[in-house]
């Protein structure tokens, strides 16, 4: 066990759901603030699928992260199910960290956004992401369109960009205020809670997503079939010990299979050696890693596939 008293009298600590629309950066923010990476992330809209929990913890505070569902019109039942998990997760936490991607103006989504959480009682600090993108002579104007967007709430904005961190140190300050006074939630040097499962599963994912064409990346996914040890023996006579793992990808058509092996299974391999390189740095040791592809028709408007896959909805 340990021990849940830190040895601050005013620490804070509590539960922080990233809301916004997809593609606005929530990923690689929940990776700046814990400094190592535990959310995939890719130029592809709509990545992340299951609510993440990363954990951040300060001399100060301990912020639970939940890395949510970009919220977004769904056009089949895993849509659905990702934008009632990213929903849900607004009336379970502490705070919300509501996300706009500043680079472009407002748009529906924002405003939809905006409109579900003023319905709520729950404290929210807003992030204008991706500032580094933003030109300086249009500081002023891109402020004024958010403030205007936020219906003059007392939301607190922050300009930030997940990418290099500037801006991300008095974000999280400003989170940890809006936090209750408590103990420890989890200990302190843990980054994430999810089983290592569904952490390599992502990794895997996030290789797909990263290297194959554009009708792809929304029809995968990725089941751990098996994770065992394999131990072998060097020409010295000492055991090495490599992490094997199995895992299947899902697609809907047989072209997917095709586009994902590649000419001579040279895409699967590629996908393979990255996301074992991943992999490796997650475990901290050496990975087999054997991947299969399966075509599932439409596997994802089947509740019954999306429940196998873990997408259950909350």
């Amino acid at each position: 066990m340990f021990s849940t008293e830190p040895t601050s009298k005013d620490f804070r600590s509590g539960f922080v759901a990233l809301i916004g629309r997809p593609n606005v950066g929530k990923s690689t923010l929940v990776n700046r603030f814990v400094g190592e990476k535990v959310a995939i992330t890719s130029p592809v809209a709509q990545t992340t699928r299951n609510r993440l929990r990363a954990i951040l913890t300060t001399a100060d505070s301990q912020l639970v992260l939940l890395d949510t569902p970009g919220i977004h019109k769904p056009h089949h039942l895993l849509g659905e199910r990702l934008v009632k998990s990213a929903r849900s997760a607004i009336g379970e936490v502490d705070v919300v960290l509501l996300i706009f991607e500043s680079c472009h103006p407002p748009g529906k989504g924002d405003a939809f956004i905006v409109n579900l959480l003023e319905k709520q009682k729950i404290p929210v600090v807003v992030a204008l992401n991706k500032w580094d993108l933003v030109l300086p002579s249009d500081f002023k104007s891109i402020e004024k369109d958010y403030k205007s967007l936020i219906n003059n709430n007392s939301w607190k904005i922050h300009s930030c960009s997940a990418k290099n961190g500037d801006g991300c140190l008095n974000l999280i300050k400003s989170l940890s205020k809006n936090l209750p006074k408590g103990q420890y939630l989890y200990p302190p040097e843990m980054v994430s809670d999810q089983p290592q499962r569904i952490l390599i599963s992502e990794l895997i994912r996030e290789q797909v997503l990263l290297h194959t064409k554009e009708e792809i990346p929304h029809s995968v996914a990725v089941n751990i079939e098996k994770i065992e040890e394999i131990k072998s023996q060097k020409k010295s006579g000492l055991d090495v010990i490599r992490t094997g793992v199995l895992a299947t990808i899902f697609v809907e058509r047989k072209s997917q299979k095709g586009i994902l092996i590649g000419k001579g299974g040279s895409m699967l391999k590629t996908i393979g050696s990255e996301a074992r390189i991943q992999i490796q740095a997650l475990i901290e040791g050496p990975v087999y890693l054997e991947l299969f592809v399966k075509v599932v028709p439409d596997w994802r408007r089947k509740p019954s596939r999306l429940s196998e896959l873990g997408y259950k909805g909350y």
